[in-house]
């Protein structure tokens, strides 16, 4: 389960049964901001353990396949793991792209990993669904996928923006620690309680079967979880999200992940860099949310603008 509350919306993937069980009777079809809606098509998700590659070359490595095979992604990077949330029609071909990009599905772990990258894993999703159109056959190379982000983004006057009052971190509960007390489980407990309570402007709460809870929280949320020693992660480097707007693309929308990490660890096209830039990425409902350092934030900015941005 992820829920993520964003200053502009409150996006939640779950269970299909605890979707309908919990939302079916304010869920609407319609476009209302205000209102309740449930895609309508199946999902099903996977995890990948991306381990070996900066957070943002990870993200490129896991999502490009993908894009290039024309399949939409949901993609939620979190403290522990990568997950890749895709229409329950496309798992085949999805499978088929992480194998040939040498990805192996381990079972003792219960996700796909990639056994030529596994040591020390650094700090670590596109939001439209449904296949690309037959007229428009996908991109063939990463350079092209990220040109056609660009434009398609610069179509429909999707700009980053950034709201400089908030300030995220990422953290995690522990992992396995059978040394764990009670008490530091319930004091997790009682700090994301907390942080549901407060309304957040920026919170991403990600809870699975087999890790500790990961978040990313707006900083001024580190205070609920008391005492020191709750939460795994740095509460001193401070993340930057920066936010696309894309409820204006069509749902056959693909790549748009891939090119922008492309665009920031790649360095190529408009905004070529000088050097790549270290990024995490969240996808929800209607946002893809690009989460970078505070010293990389004038840099990624100005790589992400479209080239209208600059002519103006």
């Amino acid at each position: 389960m992820n829920i993520s509350i964003t200053p502009t919306e409150c996006s939640i993937v779950c269970l299909k049964s605890l979707a309908e069980e919990l939302f079916n009777t304010t869920a609407t079809s319609t476009t209302n901001r205000h209102e309740a809606s449930i895609f309508s098509e199946d999902l099903v998700v996977m995890s990948v353990e991306g381990e070996g590659l900066e957070a943002g070359k990870r993200v490129l490595e896991l999502t490009s396949p993908l894009a290039l095979a024309g399949i939409s992604i949901f993609f939620i990077t979190t403290y522990f793991s990568d997950y890749i949330i895709v229409p329950a029609k496309s798992k085949g071909q999805v499978v088929r792209a992480l194998e040939d990009r040498g990805f192996q599905f381990e079972e003792s772990a219960e996700a796909y990993v990639n056994p030529a990258a596994r040591h020390n894993r650094n700090r670590s999703s596109t939001s439209s669904f449904g296949p690309m159109s037959p007229s428009t056959p996908p991109p063939t190379t990463v350079d092209e996928l990220q040109t056609r982000t660009f434009a398609l983004l610069e179509r429909h006057g999707i700009l980053p923006t950034v709201d400089a009052d908030i300030r995220l971190l990422q953290c995690a509960g522990r992992r396995n620690d059978s040394n764990a007390s009670p008490t530091i489980e319930m004091a997790l407990q009682v700090g994301i309680t907390k942080c549901l309570l407060y309304q957040p402007r920026f919170l991403s709460l990600t809870l699975t079967e087999n890790d500790a809870a990961s978040l990313l929280l707006d900083r001024r949320l580190i205070s609920n979880f008391t005492p020191n020693g709750v939460l795994l992660g740095n509460t001193e480097d401070f993340l930057v999200p920066i936010m696309l707007d894309l409820e204006p693309l069509p749902l056959e929308a693909t790549g748009i992940v891939c090119g922008v990490a492309g665009r920031l660890t790649g360095g190529r096209g408009d905004g070529a860099l000088s050097k790549a830039i270290e990024m995490l990425y969240l996808s929800t409902a209607r946002t893809g949310t690009v989460m970078v350092e505070e010293k990389d934030l004038d840099q990624a900015m100005e790589a992400l603008r479209t080239s209208e941005e600059r002519r103006g």
